[in-house]
């Protein structure tokens, strides 16, 4: 008998928020605040934690292939599903991590301090990995239609920003008193919201999306035989891979510049970092503006197009904050707000040429491995984070930042403005690179290979009922 699937609608998009809120809840709170958790409550120094940074993203880059290809390889549980299975075993260590980066062992020898805030990071790097594989691969499993996949992007770029929105602005409300001295306390508090948000969230996402294609999905992985370094070699030559990756450095630049380093700026430059608190609230207007309109004009215009457009925008806006100084808090705020737009706009539609990239590399090869290609992505996004957040961290030290003191030197204010606000202009400008130049799937191009693709399994799938 055979097995009725419900189609793909609502539930699935809001399961899909939710896996994003899951995972946001902890990276997004780790990756924003370990700097000043480790550098204001440890006194680790800023130029131990960037060594720190780049061995634990490399590490982590290293890896992620091989958590990766997992799915592809192994197929675990009863359910049937490809994915989910092994979210169901990261989600639990991904969540003690956050607790172990925020606890308070600043009374320990400082030998100590350095190995526990390192094991913690590099937990949390690995168990990141074993939950955020999966669930960026399912959605090629999830649905085969690309309006729905834009969805799927879509959802997944709100649930961070929803973590960005309903709980990243309680952070600096918390753990900054009135004096600007740091509370050790709440960073702890909000790791153990964080820890019981993150694994309720993932619950929800497991409930309510539906793998749809995954048995057939593991049939035909089984007659091609996989075998991880041929699926490695054809991604080499993906031309579309390596322009999402190229585009995906820059947008690591922009994260950079936007997270943990505006903490810095916030407290050194304005003296007031209690005001980063506002920068996500500021920004649901401009979120239930943009987030109707890009699926919109993804399909009208093409989701290339749109993603160009985007950046050229935020080198235009974030070009003039930092040829132009604003001494005024709160204009700056809005200001900000407003040039980050652009990469709003790259963040909702990015994730949609992944699966695009997985179908380019079928088309070519005839083959499929979502989870591998996948991660092959992710490997180049983590270096790129690990480059970006080592390298500005590096710059903050070089800039003269002194970690554990309660006034910095002149100058280290003024620098750290002009780095956060060139940033952005900078990976508007990779960001063109990789999807302007070297990214060459037009629109009309991606529908021929839908359609080319729809023909293909149509075809195997009545030469396998016969």
């Amino acid at each position: 008998m055979e097995k009725i699937i419900k189609k793909f609608g609502f539930k699935d998009q809001l399961g899909y928020v939710f896996g994003d809120l899951a995972g946001s809840m902890i990276n997004l709170y780790i990756d924003l605040y370990i700097l000043t958790f480790s550098t204001y409550v440890l006194g680790i120094s800023a130029k131990w934690m960037a060594g720190l940074f780049l061995f634990a993203k490399i590490w982590d880059a290293i890896n992620d292939p091989l958590i990766g290809s997992l799915p592809d390889r192994i197929r675990i549980g009863k359910s049937g599903d490809k994915f989910k299975p092994y979210i169901k075993i990261a989600m639990i260590p991904l969540a003690i991590s956050v607790l172990m980066c925020f606890a308070d062992v600043s009374s320990w020898s400082m030998t100590m301090k350095h190995i526990w805030i390192a094991l913690g990071y590099l937990i949390y790097g690995m168990s990141y990995t074993g939950t955020s594989m999966p669930y960026g691969a399912m959605a090629s499993v999830i649905t085969r239609d690309p309006v729905e996949r834009t969805k799927l992007s879509r959802a997944r770029s709100l649930g961070g920003t929803l973590v960005g929105v309903l709980f990243l602005p309680l952070v600096p409300m918390f753990v900054w008193n009135k004096d600007q001295t740091v509370n050790p306390q709440a960073f702890f508090i909000l790791a153990i919201v964080a820890c019981v948000l993150s694994i309720v969230f993932y619950f929800v996402l497991l409930t309510f999306t539906t793998e749809r294609y995954s048995e057939a999905d593991n049939k035909k992985q089984i007659a091609n035989n996989y075998k991880f370094f041929d699926v490695l070699k054809e991604a080499i030559k993906n031309r579309p891979l390596i322009g999402v990756m190229v585009a995906s450095f820059g947008n690591c630049i922009a994260s950079a510049s936007m997270g943990s380093l505006s903490s810095f700026l916030y407290r050194e430059y304005y003296h007031a970092p209690r005001m980063m608190a506002l920068t996500s609230p500021l920004s649901i207007p401009i979120l239930f503006f943009v987030f109707p309109l890009i699926p919109k004009l993804a399909h009208k215009f093409g989701k290339r197009k749109v993603i160009i457009a985007s950046a050229l925008y935020n080198i235009v806006f974030s070009s003039c904050l930092f040829l132009f100084p604003i001494s005024n808090v709160y204009v700056y705020l809005v200001l900000s707000t407003l040039a980050n737009i652009g990469q709003t706009g790259f963040m909702m539609l990015i994730w949609a040429f992944i699966t695009d990239c997985i179908d380019y590399q079928e088309y070519k090869t005839n083959k499929r491995a979502d989870g591998t290609l996948y991660s092959i992505y992710t490997f180049s996004k983590k270096i790129g984070t690990s480059i970006t957040h080592s390298g500005s961290t590096y710059f903050l030290a070089a800039i003269g930042y002194v970690s554990g003191v309660a006034t910095q030197q002149a100058g280290v204010g003024a620098g750290i403005r002009g780095m956060v606000t060139i940033m952005p202009a900078v990976a508007g400008l990779v960001e063109i690179i990789g999807m302007g130049l070297i990214f060459n799937l037009s629109k009309a191009k991606t529908e021929m290979i839908y359609a080319e693709l729809a023909q293909r399994r149509s075809k195997s799938e009545g030469d396998g009922e016969k």
